[in-house]
């Protein structure tokens, strides 16, 4: 009797100094708040960056020993948190809103220059130096987020083997899902959404080539958003394919998400990736063809050129040759509104007979 009391007392006081952990001396929780709840937080002084960061490393340092969602974290992390902390108290531009002062985890194919480790969860890469930032990581410093280490993947997003195991990297062991340590945690940015499940960082970024981004988020109970190809560079992070690979936020909340989403959104003259939106059609000498066999039919489709009006008429504006009913081969005599698998049809040409894809 005296034993199982005992025993239950010392469970009971661990959840106690656990609680204690989470909660700053102003009585705010750190555990599942939201950017938004952080915000609010800095700006009522009742929490910093810097004991934020400290939590979250803290957190890493219990936790990770189990889970494998984070493969190293970043030395200058608390510099960064102090430097932060200074920026908020000047009222700097800026620095009362979105990611300012909020810790983030890259996946380990983002490249960082700075004293962390690129290496898609690899041993060859260990050691090895990025020329730049990657350019989401640029914009994501630009907001003012901090760069709290490298997430765990996949390794060499799952195109090491064809039976690697979800999670699994040389570097970062296997991942583990936090809910369920026995089942599937996805891939291959299990990392990421690991991590955030855990309450072991706030937002994290991850990558995607084919359900990447949508499985971890989907296994871990997390909030995943797999951009259009084109939204966000992909300069700098590991590739995989030219026309598949994107980059995207998992984090715990869909208001989270967008949050990172917005910092990250916009042109990168080193990504050569074709960004499909209407405003960054700026080329007069672009030729844009519009395939009619292949997009409309006499079915549920004959309202295309309807819909699609608007959109030629901004082309036409910007200066583009648009050539109308261009023939492509159809993969099937009986398809209708579903184009080709782009990985099987040969590079689009344009009409002076060069390839605008590669």
């Amino acid at each position: 009797m005296a034993t199982k009391i005992l025993v239950n007392f010392s469970f009971l006081a661990s959840l106690i100094i656990l609680f204690l952990l989470t909660v700053t001396s102003h009585g705010f929780s750190i555990k599942e708040a939201s950017v938004d709840d952080i915000q609010l937080a800095f700006k009522q002084n009742q929490l910093t960056s810097t004991q934020l960061v400290e939590f979250y490393i803290e957190e890493i340092r219990q936790l990770n020993s189990v889970l494998n969602g984070v493969i190293e974290i970043n030395p200058d992390a608390l510099y960064q948190a102090n430097k932060a902390d200074y920026e908020r108290k000047a009222k700097a531009p800026g620095s009362l809103i979105g990611l300012h002062g909020i810790p983030i985890l890259l996946k380990d194919n983002i490249g960082t220059k700075d004293k962390l480790n690129t290496t898609a969860g690899s041993f060859p890469l260990f050691g090895s130096v990025v020329p730049r930032d990657a350019g989401v990581v640029w914009k994501l410093r630009n907001a003012g987020a901090i760069i709290l280490g490298k997430a765990s993947m996949t390794e060499w997003a799952a195109f090491r083997s064809l039976t690697l195991p979800n999670g699994f990297s040389a570097r970062g062991g296997q991942g583990k899902n936090p809910y369920v340590l026995s089942a599937d945690p996805c891939g291959s940015s299990s990392g990421p959404a690991i991590s955030v499940a855990a309450n072991l960082v706030a937002v994290s970024l991850g990558t995607e080539t084919d359900g990447s981004i949508l499985c971890p988020s989907n296994a871990n109970s997390v909030v995943g958003i797999k951009p259009t190809v084109g939204l966000t560079s992909r300069a700098g992070v590991v590739p995989i394919s030219f026309r598949q690979d994107t980059i995207g936020p998992i984090c715990r909340t869909v208001r989270d998400a967008v949050y990172v989403l917005d910092a990250i959104v916009g042109v990168d003259y080193n990504d050569g990736a074709i960004n499909n939106s209407l405003s960054s059609i700026g080329s007069s000498s672009s030729n844009i063809g519009i395939s009619e066999s292949q997009w409309r039919d006499k079915g549920d489709c004959n309202s295309w050129r309807e819909k699609g009006g608007d959109s030629q008429q901004k082309i036409s504006v910007k200066g583009q040759i648009l050539c109308d009913n261009v023939v492509l081969p159809v993969t099937s005599s009986s398809s209708k509104c579903v184009p080709q698998d782009p990985l099987k049809t040969q590079p689009l040409q344009d009409f002076s007979g060069k390839s605008n894809f590669t």
